[in-house]
């Protein structure tokens, strides 16, 4: 696959500003997908923590096990070949960890110890539909995680494949991609309209606003939200 190529900083920095719920938004006036796709369905990971900033990165996908030792070598952290794989995507980076035991979660590949690696690797958080631990440790240091859930014990946590696309509550993440998160959820977003995305955003907002208002008002009438709602609609249909 094509390595993709990295926003330009600005155009970064300003995406990295807007939360989940206003660029999904954006992204729907594109129609450059499905609207049931792009995002990490129902239950499959949670934000462990939600007070955080929105996390923007670029993705660094794997497959890891821990119900059962790796054929060869330790398990854990010592897989030199796949902090190389890391260092090789664009930064800032997002650790994308497909759990793919029967039962994920039995161990927790990320903890304490995997986030300050991450971070000097200029990695910002980790999606998994597995297990993490060692949470206020990791709060403290700003390294965010999206977990299936939370273990006690790594077990036997290893990597068992690296650098190909992996899935996660049926979203289909690809080495490079844009990864967005926050107390709502994962998303993608496209590279090839995310320069577009916070000009749309700033559209959707400025809408949104104009309903709030009106609501709000002494003045709302069923009327008047018809009308406006037909002019919202008209702009999501262009």
């Amino acid at each position: 696959m094509t390595r993709k190529s990295p926003l330009p900083a600005e155009e970064f920095n300003r995406i990295r500003q807007l939360d989940t719920c206003t660029v999904s938004n954006a992204i729907e006036r594109f129609k450059v997908r499905l609207r049931n796709e792009g995002f990490v369905h129902g239950s499959f990971v949670h934000c462990q923590f939600p007070h955080f900033a929105p996390m923007l990165g670029y993705a660094v996908p794997a497959c890891a096990r821990s119900s059962s030792a790796p054929m060869t070598g330790h398990c854990y952290h010592d897989r030199i070949d796949w902090w190389e794989y890391v260092a090789s995507i664009p930064e800032p980076r997002v650790i994308v960890l497909k759990d793919v035991d029967h039962q994920p979660g039995i161990g927790a590949f990320v903890g304490e110890i995997h986030a300050e690696i991450g971070l000097a690797l200029h990695c910002v958080g980790c999606v998994t539909n597995g297990a993490v631990r060692d949470l206020a440790a990791v709060e403290k240091r700003g390294f965010q995680l999206f977990a299936g859930s939370v273990a006690v014990s790594h077990s036997y946590a290893h990597i068992v494949d690296f650098g190909e696309p992996v899935e996660i509550g049926g979203l289909r993440i690809h080495p490079g991609d844009l990864v967005h998160g926050d107390r709502h959820g994962v998303q993608t977003i496209p590279l090839e309209i995310a320069h577009k995305i916070p000009e749309v955003a700033a559209c959707v907002l400025a809408e949104e606003g104009r309903l709030i208002e009106l609501c709000r008002s002494k003045g709302f009438s069923l009327e008047k939200l018809s009308a406006m709602l037909r002019q919202s609609n008209q702009a999501c249909d262009k």
